[in-house]
Parts: structure tokens; C-alpha cells; sequence
């Protein structure tokens, strides 16, 4: 018996006609959920898929894209999940770069870059006669490959062992006091770590249930919830945003909802407290990255919650601060967040000098700003690389985001640096405004003077409808930063 505790082949003699899996065309129990995999599984092999290969996935949230994960692991194969949206180019990077054996995607038309593929309306259903399957992946075979965004050049294909999702699927378990009676509803992608992670292993570890949504939108979001009465979800602050701005006459019923679960992106106290209010439910925040395995930090649902922070370290990790020449820093000091465990990742694929660049003695190199209190709950700061430089002073956009949603009108809020021939970069801000409560720049300036010493204050303030997003749904800053170049060579 494998230590993982995920495989559907091994839960199925337990859990059986228990609901495990459904979306909007499948419902399935654990042992049809084991069955589907071992069909399919036998399908790949026939076309010749092996131990160590790569296979692709490119489909929206369905449950024949987790089907399609768990039957490349049933053969000791890895995975690499692409974003369905990607252009011909896009998908085609990274099925190229994956070294892909075979893409499973949406027909014909869809892009495959020159590798064998099938069809999801073409896989098999049916278990085929002959001998069972009975390889059993090692723990430390590459289980995922997951992508990074590419915001700092082309995206880098990370490798997560099945320990790195063994380890962070039962962390998250019991860090979320996850049981069989749990019941998640899937909103985000499947091609990022955290749906995969969150949403279905941990509580596919526990026994319980995953419905996968449709498309996300308020109305189908709040339909769901009443209709299937899930006990936790996973969002981004975005997520959240649009949730709130509903009308007070939205009436919802989410009575089921134990918890819901923010990451990917910093959300402001002012929208978390409102999204709790709104909807009579705790909320907790964590951070993480790709390279960790999803998540290092998360407020515990029924402990103690310091909103503003991400909360302190989760099971078996450690977080630490540590300055520029490699030192730890106590408590309260300001420094890059560095992680150590068994969920940092293996690597990136055939990119040894960025890996060692990134995890140095052990500890994973975030590139973020951050600081720990006494009882080890981290703040997050800012990201390095979005740190502006104003005449030599560091200026954090998270600090001036965070002043700039204390104002009653302010939905969302991103700054980044803009280029200025004296003093070398100075922030300006974007800033998306509630429904029904217009501001101003120059209302939003004087709430920051109040808050903010004169060098923090944006040079300008936009308001906008909306942030442009990266596909994960973080603020695209890079985006921004060129809205702003772009801009102000047209007024030029």
C-alpha cells in the first residue's frame, strides 16, 4: 500500500457508493469515480503513455480533467493541467516545453502542438477486460507539472512529487478540520495548484465531496450553494468583490457554508470583513506559492484569526524572514519570506540554475516582503519586484492599496511605479469603485493624506470599472504598469 492517501483506487474499497465526484453532466461515487479512472487509465496505456511520461490536459473545470490526473497517476505518468483559455502559442509552449506524450483537449481543432491526443468526448468509460491495473507511483515520481504565470518571462514548469501533494493535501485537511461531511464547491481553475490542492485532494483525503461548478458568476455561485449545499469553497479576492457588490436585494441562502477560503492575491480587511458580514461566514486567508505546493500559511478556521495577516504556518512548515545576506530576522523585522518543508517543490523542469537560485539550503526563496509577529502570523508586505523606488525610498504599493480600501467607495485597488525623470519611479493608483458609490481622485487623494505621508501619495488616481487580471486572477501589475507607459506616450 502507498503512503499517499489520494488515489481513488485506494479510497474506493472504503468509501465506495459514497458521493464523491459530480459537475453538471456526471455525479459520481468513489467506486465510479475509481472505475472511470481505470478505464481511461487503460486508454492511455493503449496509446502507448508510460511511467515517467507527461500527459497534457486542456479543458475548463470538469470532472474528466481530474479523471484525466488520476489516470495518468495510475500509470506512474505525470500531468501538466493548461489553461483552456491559452492561445495556439501559449498551449503549445507548454505542451512543447512539457515534453507532452499525448494531450487530452476538446477535439480536433483545439491545439495539441503536433502530439497524439484524444478527444474528451472520445474517452473510454468502460473498464476493458484483461488484468487489473496495479502500478503504484512512488512518492517521490512527479505527480504535476503547474506552470507559472510567466509575469517575470516565459512561464517555468514546476515538478510536485505526489509527497509535495501528499504532504499539502493532509496538511490542509487538518488544518481546515476537514471530515467526511465536508463538501467543497470548485470555482477556480483546475490547471493552478490551489484548486487541485484545496478543492479536491484534501477532501478527497477526508472522505467528502466535491461538486466542480460551471462557469463563475454571482447568480450560478449563490444557485449553487443553495441547490448543493456545500460546506466550504476556495476564491481569490476578486471572487469575493463581486460577491459583495451584489444588490441587497440578492437574498442567498448560504446557511451550509462552514468556511470559505481566500489566496492567491492579498484581500483588504475592509472587503473580508464585508464579504463575513454579507454572508454570515468565516473567511480565512493564507498565501502560498506554486513552488510550495499551494499553501505555506492560513488562518485556522476555528482558532484564533488576525485579519490583516495571512496567518501563521501550516502543519510541518516553517516560515522564517531573512535579509538580503542570508539572515534570520526576529519577530516584527521586515524581509524576504523564505519557507522550508516537505512542500517545497522538486524543481523547475530542466531549469537547474533558477532552482538553485530559488531554493538555497533548503529554503524556499518567495520573492516576497514580509514580517512575523510574536505568535508567528505573517503580514504580507509587498512583493519585491513591485516595490517602487522613489529617490532612493522604498515605497511598498501594498501599503498605499491598503490605505486607499479604508474609504467606504473603494471595491479594489492596485498601484504600481510609473516612470519619472527626477525622482526615477512614483506610484499611481487604479482604483475600482463600489456599484452605486462614485468617487473621485480627488476625494480618494484627501482620504490618503490623512493616512499616508506626502511621499506615498499616488501622483495620480484612476478610477476604473476594472483591474486587468493574469489568468490565476491576480491584479496583472505588469499589465498595468504598461496601461500607464502606453498611456502617456499617446497624451505625449
Amino acid at each position: 500500500m502507498s503512503d499517499i492517501g489520494y488515489f481513488t483506487w485506494d479510497l474506493a474499497p472504503t468509501h465506495g457508493d459514497a458521493p464523491c465526484l459530480r459537475d453538471d453532466h456526471s455525479d459520481l461515487t468513489y467506486r465510479q469515480f475509481a472505475d472511470r479512472v481505470d478505464a481511461f487509465a487503460a486508454q492511455l496505456s493503449e496509446r502507448g503513455v508510460r511511467e515517467g511520461d507527461v500527459v497534457a490536459v486542456m479543458l475548463p473545470n470538469r470532472v474528466e480533467l481530474l479523471i484525466v490526473l488520476m489516470a495518468a497517476w495510475r500509470l506512474g505518468a505525470a500531468a501538466t493541467p493548461v489553461n483552456p483559455t491559452f492561445t495556439a502559442a501559449e498551449a503549445e509552449y507548454q505542451i512543447t516545453d512539457a515534453d507532452a506524450a499525448l494531450v487530452v483537449n476538446e477535439g480536433p481543432d483545439a491545439p495539441s502542438a503536433g502530439r497524439p491526443s484524444i478527444a474528451v468526448d472520445e474517452m473510454h468509460t468502460s473498464l476493458p477486460s484483461g488484468p487489473a491495473l496495479d502500478f503504484r507511483p512512488a512518492g517521490s515520481d512527479v505527480a504535476l507539472l503547474i506552470y507559472t504565470s510567466g509575469s517575470t518571462g516565459r512561464p517555468k514548469g514546476v515538478m510536485l512529487t505526489h509527497d509535495n501533494l501528499q504532504f499539502m493535501s493532509s496538511s490542509l485537511a487538518e488544518h481546515l478540520s476537514l471530515t467526511a461531511e465536508d463538501h467543497c464547491l470548485l470555482i477556480l481553475p483546475l490547471f493552478h495548484v490551489n484548486a487541485i490542492c484545496v478543492s479536491f485532494l484534501a477532501p478527497m483525503l477526508a472522505g467528502g465531496q466535491l461538486s466542480v461548478t460551471g462557469r463563475f458568476s454571482p447568480a450560478r455561485f449563490f444557485d449553487d450553494v443553495a441547490r448543493l449545499r456545500p460546506t466550504y469553497f476556495s476564491a481569490v479576492p476578486t471572487i469575493y468583490a463581486l460577491l459583495v457588490s451584489q444588490p441587497d436585494e440578492v437574498v442567498t441562502d448560504t446557511s451550509s457554508l462552514r468556511f470559505g477560503v481566500c489566496g492567491a492575491a492579498p484581500i483588504s480587511k475592509e472587503l473580508l470583513e464585508r464579504a463575513e458580514q454579507r454572508f454570515g461566514l468565516v473567511i480565512v486567508e493564507g498565501y502560498g506559492l506554486t513552488e510550495g505546493t499551494c499553501a505555506s500559511a492560513c488562518n485556522p478556521p476555528g482558532g484564533v484569526r488576525k485579519l490583516g495577516t495571512v496567518g501563521p504556518a501550516l502543519p510541518g512548515q516553517t516560515l522564517a524572514i531573512m535579509d538580503e545576506s542570508g539572515v534570520l530576522l526576529p519577530p516584527g523585522t521586515v524581509g524576504e519570506i523564505v519557507i522550508r518543508g516537505a512542500n517545497v517543490m522538486h524543481g523547475y523542469l530542466r531549469r537547474p540554475e533558477e532552482t538553485h537560485r530559488t531554493v538555497v539550503d533548503g529554503w524556499l526563496h518567495t520573492g516576497d516582503v514580509g514580517r512575523l509577529d510574536e505568535d508567528g502570523y505573517l503580514t504580507l508586505v509587498d512583493r519585491i519586484k513591485d516595490m517602487i523606488i522613489r529617490g532612493g525610498e522604498n515605497i511598498y504599493p501594498k501599503e498605499i492599496e491598503n490605505a486607499l480600501a479604508t474609504h467606504d467607495g473603494v471595491l479594489e485597488a492596485a498601484v504600481v511605479g510609473a516612470p519619472h525623470e527626477v525622482y526615477g519611479e512614483v506610484p499611481v493608483a487604479y482604483v475600482v469603485p463600489y456599484p452605486d458609490s462614485p468617487v473621485t481622485d480627488g476625494q480618494l487623494t484627501d482620504h490618503l493624506r490623512e493616512r499616508l505621508t506626502k511621499v506615498k501619495l499616488p501622483v495620480a488616481i484612476h478610477v476604473v470599472d476594472a483591474l486587468p487580471r493574469n489568468p490565476v486572477g491576480k491584479i496583472d501589475k505588469p499589465g498595468l504598469r504598461s496601461r500607464h507607459r502606453l498611456s502617456t506616450t499617446a497624451r505625449g
